[in-house]
């Protein structure tokens, strides 16, 4: 699953056309599937976004665990060039 959503990521930061894009993490698990459900992997989705980071990217908001539904970051396209 992890790599579903590596996948996933680096294809919307890759296709940006803006300055930024921000992701909300439970939009991009029900974009992959398996959210909401009882076997949802919403821990994976956040490391993922965290670790897409680079440069001045941004956590624009997130629970007091780090890890749920309503982490959003923003990922500037400056720093993912290639």
């Amino acid at each position: 699953m992890r790599e579903i959503f590596e996948q996933y990521i680096d294809q919307r930061i890759n296709d940006m056309s803006t300055t930024f894009i921000e992701l909300t993490s439970g939009n991009v698990h029900r974009d992959v599937g398996g959210y909401p459900g009882r076997n949802h992997r919403m821990v994976i989705c956040c490391d993922v976004m965290y670790k897409r980071m680079a440069g001045n990217d941004e956590v624009i908001s997130a629970p007091p665990s780090g890890k749920g539904a309503t982490v959003t970051v923003r990922y500037y396209q400056k720093n993912h060039q290639k």
